[in-house]
C-alpha cells in the first residue's frame, strides 16, 4: 500500500528526511515511531500530498505522490497532529461539509453519517456543536472525518496526542475495529505500549533516516544483546552475587529486595549453561528468567533522541 524509496527533503542544509526507505502493506497497521524532529510528520505530509519532497520516490496504492494527488485523495483518510475544527457546525454538519467536499450525494450522506457516529461513538452527539465537544471527542469525530469517502488507507498523526487515559483508550479501541474491516493504517505515538498491542509491524525513524523496521518481537529478539535476568534464591545472596559477577557474559550484578537483576550478554545456551552450573553450586534458585523488553525499550535501544540536522 505505502512504498517509500530513497525519500529525501531538504530545506537548504537542513535535512528532515535523508534517503527513508519505508514499506507498508495492505490491510496492516505500521507504528511509526521517532524522536521530535525525526521526519514522521515530513513524511505523512509527503504521502498525503500536503508538501513535495527533494528528491526520490513515494507511492500510495502503486501510485507516485506526486504524479496523481488526486487519485491519492481519493484513497487516503488524513489526520494532522494538529487540526482544525468549524466551531460553528454540529457534528453532524461538520460530516455533511465534508463528504460534500468528496462529492458524496447527500441521499449516501444521510446514510453513512449516523454509521461512522457510530464507529467513534458520538451517535449522542449529532445535535452538538462542535466547540462544546471535549478534546476526545474533536479527535474522534476529525477521525470519522477522515472516513467519510471510505478510503482505504489512514494516515493518523498522533491520534492520542494530548488525550486522557479514558480518551486514549476510547481511540485505542476504535482503531482496533478499523483494523478489523481491513483498512491499511499508518500511525505514529508516543504512547509506545498501546501502540504495540494493535501494530503489526513498525519503523522507527531517526535524523531522518529509518533505523528499523519489521516486527515488533523480531526488533526485540534482533536487540537482546544485553539481557537483564532476574534470579530469585532461597541460598546466600551475597555469595550467589559474587559468583555470577566473576562469570563470563554477565556485565553487572544487582541486588535488589526481590532477588538478583543480572545484565547478561550470551544467547539462550549460555544461559541455560549459566543455571546448570548455580544448581550444581547449591544456590537454590527459585526463580531463573529473562526480563521482557517492551517498545520503550526498543525505542530507546535504538534512538539517541536527537533532531534532523
Amino acid at each position: 500500500m505505502i512504498d517509500i524509496q530513497g525519500l529525501t527533503k531538504s530545506y537548504g542544509s537542513f535535512h528532515a528526511l535523508r534517503e527513508l526507505n519505508m514499506k507498508v502493506n495492505k490491510g496492516s497497521v505500521f507504528g511509526f515511531v521517532g524522536p521530535n524532529g525525526a521526519g514522521k510528520s515530513t513524511t505523512m505530509s509527503i504521502l498525503a500530498t500536503l508538501l513535495a519532497p527533494t528528491s526520490g520516490s513515494a507511492k500510495v496504492d502503486g501510485l507516485e505522490v506526486t504524479e496523481h494527488p488526486k487519485e491519492i485523495r481519493r484513497r487516503i483518510g488524513y489526520m494532522p497532529d494538529f487540526f482544525g475544527v468549524y466551531d460553528q457546525f454540529k457534528t453532524t454538519e461538520y460530516l455533511h461539509f465534508y463528504g460534500a467536499s468528496y462529492g458524496i450525494p447527500r441521499q449516501e450522506r444521510d446514510k453513512l453519517i449516523p454509521q461512522l457516529l457510530e464507529l467513534v461513538n458520538l451517535s449522542d452527539k449529532k445535535d452538538f456543536y462542535v466547540d462544546s465537544l471535549s478534546r476526545g471527542m474533536k479527535q474522534r469525530l476529525c477521525l470519522a472525518r477522515c472516513l467519510v469517502h471510505e478510503p482505504d488507507l489512514l494516515i493518523l498523526d498522533e491520534p492520542a496526542s494530548g488525550l486522557d487515559p479514558r480518551a486514549r483508550i476510547e481511540m485505542r479501541e476504535i482503531l482496533k475495529e478499523l483494523k478489523s474491516m481491513g483498512k491499511t493504517i499508518l500511525i505514529s505515538s508516543h504512547i509506545l505500549p498501546e501502540l504495540a498491542e494493535m501494530v503489526d509491524e513498525i519503523g522507527v525513524i531517526e535524523n531522518g533516516r529509518m533505523v528499523a523496521q519489521g516486527k515488533v518481537q523480531e526488533i526485540q529478539d534482533r536487540l537482546r544483546v544485553k539481557r537483564v535476568l532476574h534470579i530469585r534464591l532461597l541460598g546466600p545472596v551475597e555469595e550467589a552475587a559474587g559468583f555470577l559477577r566473576d562469570q563470563p557474559h554477565v556485565a553487572s550484578v544487582f541486588a535488589g529486595e526481590d532477588g538478583l537483576h543480572v545484565q547478561f550478554s550470551g544467547q539462550d545456551a549460555e544461559q541455560a549453561e549459566l543455571l546448570k552450573e548455580m544448581a550444581v553450586r547449591g544456590f537454590g534458585v527459585i526463580a531463573f528468567n529473562e526480563a521482557q523488553t517492551n517498545l520503550e525499550d526498543v525505542f530507546l535501544e535504538i534512538t539517541r533522541g536527537g533532531p534532523a540536522e
